[in-house]
């Protein structure tokens, strides 16, 4: 028989070994961290499915005025290197985590997965992200002032160059009619998509670490435009009429970010959720997201 301390440290590595992947959330434009019905509903939602599991939910900036601030005129790259700096610090991560990024926050945690690979993200699942970007701003989920101003500087021009530096959403602009400009002025998409003449392999090394990643559409989403660039589809070169789906984009068959790679080896998945943007009931989120991907 085994000594008594082999034993008891048996049992300490079986408990260890049983803890749940923590999970770590990103919210979207107009909202922050912590508010009890959006964001501090989903953290509830995942402990309460989850049993034991860390969740940590982003505030970017010292408070949640600052972090809903931020998503709209903090630049994103900066955004993404404080959380980048905040996953390294926090020891309940160190092992992985799984990810989960709601509208905007979509894109900006696919970054993170690509340019700080550690701690390891595993799983990512992205709500209505844009992540062929938005040539249009329907709807502006903050207060009135803030949308004012959001309206304002896309009137001047998302890629003037003033806008490009303080506003989140022409840092995604995606103008499919100003195909050079967008790649040679995009502050943000056309990194991060790996876009430009000169590849960054490590992004596309990488982003193929995920164990999954999950893109999930809203089928009547009237806040994505076009909404198919939740699935990384987008408009054809040269026009706004017609939606090129993922698989038909160089993206794709040149694999700037390994999304074919994921494809064929069925690491990549495409769901779609009835409703407008971000709109789906928790029995949806619990059965095809929570259940699949987070346990």
């Amino acid at each position: 028989m085994a000594p008594l301390w082999l034993l008891v440290l048996g049992v300490a590595a079986g408990a260890a070994a049983q803890d749940p992947t923590p999970v770590v959330i990103w919210h979207g434009m107009g909202d922050s961290c912590c508010l009890p019905t959006s964001m501090g509903m989903i953290k509830r939602t995942v402990e309460d499915n989850v049993p034991g599991v860390y969740v940590r939910s982003l505030m970017i900036g010292p408070n949640i005025i600052d972090d809903t601030l931020n998503g709209f005129f903090r630049p994103v790259d900066s955004q993404i290197e404080e959380v980048c700096q905040k996953l390294a610090a926090d020891e309940k991560l160190q092992g992985g985590y799984n990810a989960m990024g709601f509208s905007q926050g979509g894109q900006f945690l696919r970054a993170v997965a690509q340019r700080c690979p550690s701690p390891p993200m595993k799983n990512l699942i992205t709500f209505g992200g844009q992540h062929q970007g938005v040539f249009g701003l329907p709807h502006c989920l903050g207060t009135t002032g803030v949308c004012e101003i959001v309206r304002e500087m896309l009137d001047l021009g998302a890629y003037n160059s003033y806008v490009q530096s303080h506003l989140v959403q022409a840092q995604y602009w995606h103008d499919p009619t100003k195909r050079e400009e967008y790649l040679e002025v995009s502050q943000f998409l056309a990194d991060i998509n790996n876009e430009r003449v000169v590849k960054n392999e490590t992004y596309k090394e990488n982003l193929k670490k995920l164990e999954n990643l999950v893109l999930v559409m809203f089928g009547s989403d009237t806040m994505v435009v076009p909404r198919e660039s939740s699935h990384f589809g987008f408009y054809a070169a040269g026009q706004d009429k017609t939606v090129v789906p993922l698989q038909q984009t160089k993206l794709y068959t040149d694999d700037y970010l390994g999304l074919k790679e994921l494809d064929e080896d069925g690491r990549l998945a495409m769901l779609v959720a009835d409703g407008d943007h971000l709109q789906f009931s928790i029995t949806w989120l619990v059965e095809n997201v929570i259940n699949v991907y987070l346990k």
